[in-house]
């Protein structure tokens, strides 16, 4: 009889360890056109009921990002009121400071066998399979949302799609210090048994 059961504990290690880098600590090389293609395959692989895809990616490179950030620095004003130097630099940087940035839009939808929220949990699913992809790569990776996520006017210039959003952004780039190590959940916190109920 085959055994089936085969372990990977470079794999399991791997995970244990894994940490976000902040994007601003990123710098150049970021991935090759061939590398984000492979990390995009690995991302789509993802739990997908009905096999609706209901993500996709956009690709912002530091060129873009330049355009970018002078429209969030003036959409942001025009939400909040006059910007400080700070807040001004904040906006204008936030798509120039890794090599490779990636949306993953979802395109969740009603459907009349697959709940919204099943393909909203997909579109998540691909952004962490991503991140992952991405730091086994050997790159710093994070994945963001931030105000533009949020605001309708900001991700339709970012490339949304009416009823579309955006599930993140990933940055990918090289590391250029160690990540911080946060604190983590207590898991006697979040487990239980399940019990029925009257």
């Amino acid at each position: 009889m085959s055994d089936f059961k085969t372990g990977s504990p470079d794999t399991l290690a791997f995970l244990r360890k894994r940490r976000s880098h902040p994007a601003i600590t990123m710098s150049e090389p970021g991935p090759e056109e061939d590398q984000v293609r492979d990390l995009l395959t690995i991302a789509a692989r993802v739990p997908d009921h009905g096999k609706l895809a209901p993500w996709r990616f956009i690709l912002f490179r530091p060129d873009d990002g330049r355009k970018i950030g002078a429209w969030l620095a003036q959409r942001y004003g025009a939400l909040n009121g006059p910007l400080d130097d700070d807040q001004k630099n904040k906006e204008l940087t936030r798509f120039t400071r890794a090599p490779l940035i990636i949306g993953v839009v979802s395109k969740a939808a009603e459907h009349p066998k697959i709940p919204v929220w099943e393909q909203q949990l997909s579109a998540g699913a691909v952004c962490m399979n991503l991140v992952t992809a991405a730091a086994a790569a050997g790159y710093a990776s994070q994945w963001l949302t931030e105000w533009y996520t949020f605001d309708e006017q900001a991700a339709a210039y970012l490339g949304a799609r009416p009823g579309e959003r955006f599930a993140g952004f990933i940055q990918i780039g090289t590391a250029t210090q160690p990540p911080v190590e946060r604190p983590r959940p207590d898991l006697d916190d979040l487990i239980s048994n399940w019990t029925e109920t009257d």
